[in-house]
């Protein structure tokens, strides 16, 4: 881990209080609950603006209605180490993605949707339970889509005691607009930077040619909203931006370029998880560049150039 100096404002748990649960207080998390709910619709939620009539019961271009479906809920620790703590990070699994890349390591449930249909009051059971035994937050893994249910749900957790961080991880394929609904409801913006190259999201991400562009003004968003991500006195992380890059094989996710722009337009302290962990799954052996795992030098590569550019908040991997 290069490490930047930590001079964050941020307290230990017991004095901090999430943004959600202040809108909560102030009926605002239940307003902007609704404006969400209403966009499912003719749903233009995610950059793909399919405008499909959710609401009626039909799949949207991630493969979702409006009735939630979750793969499963439970402690995780294999997440970022400021995330995992003690007790783990309180993951929830959404079924279905707005993405859908053809190398996803979880494809049955982002791409093939299995899961169980849940209600938003059993939603906010599962959350107040992941703070029950212990976990340090709750963190929401492909929202985008299920937004209406995740923010209603808040509210009806919040009401009921709910306090911990709230981290939205996502792929990074968001619209400002909608982000814009999240300011003070987020904690913890955990996206992926997948792609600077249109041609290669476009290819291997089910035809997301906007993702660079729609990724980038996401990332400045997120950015504007919590700030830079600097771990506190405990070693835990309560708010900020946690950007996540996937070196491909082949330089199919345009690494250096990735990086230069962080270094570019956030600060030099982004908290970045450099990631090798690249594994063929899904389609990925029917696309010749992306059919093995990376190599050793391909990463110290991109090692190297993180040195280079200054970026001084970086989990190395390996």
């Amino acid at each position: 881990m290069m490490s930047a100096k930590n001079n964050s404002p941020q307290k230990p748990d017991s004095f901090y209080e999430p943004g959600y649960v202040k809108l909560h207080k102030k009926g605002e998390l239940k307003r902007r609950g609704d404006i969400l709910w209403q966009k499912m619709k003719i749903c233009d939620l995610c950059p793909r603006e399919c405008e499909t009539r959710r609401t009626d019961g039909k799949k949207g271009d991630c493969g979702a209605s409006s009735q939630l479906k979750i793969a499963s809920f439970h402690p995780h620790f294999g997440e970022e180490p400021p995330l995992v703590g003690k007790g783990g990070s309180g993951t929830i699994f959404f079924s279905n993605c707005s993405l859908r890349c053809v190398y996803c390591i979880n494809y049955d449930i982002s791409i093939l949707g299995h899961g169980q249909k849940r209600s938003v009051e059993e939603l906010a059971a599962m959350m107040l339970r992941l703070q029950e035994i212990g976990c340090e937050n709750i963190n929401v893994v492909t929202p985008t889509h299920y937004l209406p249910h995740i923010v209603k749900a808040l509210d009806i957790a919040a009401g009921k005691g709910l306090k911990l961080p709230l981290v939205y991880n996502t792929s990074g394929y968001e619209k400002t607009e909608t982000l814009r609904l999240l300011d003070g409801v987020v904690d913890i913006y955990l996206p992926d930077f997948k792609y600077f190259d249109s041609a290669m999201a476009e290819k291997y991400s089910n035809g997301a040619k906007n993702y660079p562009e729609m990724a980038k003004s996401a990332l400045l968003e997120m950015n504007r909203q919590v700030s830079v991500a600097l771990t506190a006195d405990d070693g835990k992380m309560y708010k900020g931006l946690m950007i996540r890059h996937l070196v491909l094989p082949n330089d199919v996710s345009s690494t250096k370029e990735v990086l230069k722009w962080i270094a570019e337009n956030l600060s030099l302290d982004t908290y970045i998880n450099l990631m090798s962990q690249y594994t063929p799954s899904y389609k990925a052996e029917k696309y010749p560049k992306l059919s093995r795992r990376i190599y050793r030098k391909e990463y110290n590569e991109a090692v190297s150039y993180v040195r280079q550019l200054g970026l001084s908040n970086v989990e190395i991997q390996g």
